[in-house]
């Protein structure tokens, strides 16, 4: 699971504690997860890498936490807001993408869109609904 996100979005913060538990409910069955940043941080400074390490250490982050300075991964994956998620099956072919689910205000949500898409992943499935709107401020490119 990959999700290009950042710092300070709004929808980013309330996605995250989400984001938290599923990666911890999905660890111990084999599933990786990898959080990148790919905001310009020189107009976005607090998305740039010290404050990336602060957020880590201050969250005790448990997902790997990259940073997309040329914005290279991003732009190939298509990326379009902060948080949108991607999910890559065993083969590494694209899955889902799109927001965690629904509603960033309704922590009762659990991130459900894309607990949906890993439970079916890991069943050796096709997740019900590849795409889903991703919703969230927009990436912040560079020039």
């Amino acid at each position: 699971m990959l999700v290009v996100t950042c710092n300070h979005c709004p929808y980013v913060v309330a996605w995250n504690p989400r984001l938290r538990r599923v990666a911890e409910d999905y660890a111990g069955r084999g599933v990786r997860f990898l959080a990148i940043n790919a905001n310009d941080a020189s107009r976005y400074p607090a998305d740039s890498l010290d404050a990336m390490r602060r957020f880590v250490r201050d969250q005790r982050w448990p997902i790997p936490y990259l940073h997309d300075e040329s914005q290279d991964v991003a732009r190939a994956l298509g990326a379009e807001v902060t948080p949108h998620v991607f999910v890559l099956d065993g083969e590494h072919r694209l899955v889902y993408r799109g927001a965690p689910d629904g509603d960033h205000q309704d922590a009762a949500r659990d991130a459900e869109w894309l607990r949906a898409a890993l439970d079916a992943v890991l069943a050796g499935g096709a997740p019900a609904q590849a795409e889903t709107r991703a919703r969230g401020c927009s990436v912040k490119w560079a020039g």
